[in-house]
């Protein structure tokens, strides 16, 4: 039979204390948030006059449509912004994605030539950058200047990702490639079937976390782009929230605006999640622990 332990009255001390701390962390994290949501639906006087509220007061719509009226100056810049956002986040994923798997699974082989060097090559770059100034004069000099390859590709492999999917390539068993090998796959065969397959944790992982960096970044666009046509979401965002009241009309609803811009960037990533989260909690584990 199964011995089950019975919690001591220290065991349900301590988790009374755990479970409180992590609900009142909880709050407070998740409040500022209601808070922005309740403020985007509030009117400017509402926003001025009360410190704190999770409800709007006064429930209105203005900064909406304010922000999506395609017949006003700000309705298309946004929409315009969105779609180039949404546009630099799929492809920038996929491209970070294919070139993170290929190399670490590359350099998962044991009989690579030359893999010892080109790992010292990776793990150089994760100490020492060249600086700003010397990335913004290479992505200039290579063409990429206000171009949306300048937003993708001198980002596209992160050292530290490669070198942990790489981890997990190594943990596969090796019976199923040489299973593989036997019967005629190549070595690419091998990857697309066998290696991406059973990666799918860390592929949505990373996946995730690639997206998010690409949904949230601002200043590599603030760099590289001249066209403001070319803005992404997030440089849209970052110039709405700094506006002044100088710099709006006095007619639009400025700190509503700000909030409802705020909710607009936050719900297209809440929505990708869940469809992600199945593979999530495996994958922040992904070759953290090595057999």
């Amino acid at each position: 039979m199964i011995s089950i332990k019975r919690k001591t009255l220290s065991d349900i001390i301590m988790d009374v204390v755990v479970y409180t701390i992590l609900t009142i962390l909880a709050i407070l994290m998740v409040i500022p948030f209601i808070y922005v949501i309740a403020a985007s639906f509030s009117t400017e006087t509402d926003i001025t006059t009360k410190p704190l509220f999770l409800l709007p007061p006064h429930p209105t719509l203005a900064a909406y449509k304010t922000i999506f009226d395609m017949q006003g100056t700000m309705g298309p810049q946004v929409i315009r912004s969105l779609i180039v956002s949404i546009g630099i986040t799929i492809v920038g994923t996929f491209i970070n994605l294919f070139f993170t798997t290929t190399m670490a699974y590359g350099l998962s082989r044991s009989n690579l030539i030359g893999k010892n060097f080109v790992l010292n090559m990776v793990l150089f770059t994760m100490v020492f950058g060249g600086g700003m100034i010397p990335t913004f004069l290479l992505v200039k000099s290579l063409g990429m200047y206000d171009s949306f390859a300048s937003l993708i590709l001198p980002g596209a492999i992160s050292a530290y990702n490669m070198l942990i999917i790489r981890n997990f390539f190594i943990e596969l068993p090796s019976g199923l490639e040489e299973a593989a090998s036997i019967d005629g796959c190549t070595d690419i065969g091998i990857f697309v079937k066998i290696a991406l397959p059973l990666s799918l944790p860390a592929l949505a992982t990373f996946g995730l976390f690639y997206a998010v960096g690409h949904w949230n970044t601002y200043f590599d666009a603030l760099l590289y782009l001249d066209d403001k046509s070319k803005y992404p979401f997030q440089l849209i965002l970052r110039n709405m929230v700094m506006l002044t009241s100088e710099d709006t009309e006095e007619d639009l609803p400025k700190e509503s605006l700000k909030m409802a811009v705020i909710v607009v960037g936050t719900v297209p990533i809440l929505c990708v999640y869940p469809f992600l989260q199945k593979h999530f909690a495996a994958g922040v584990m992904v070759g953290a622990i090595k057999g």
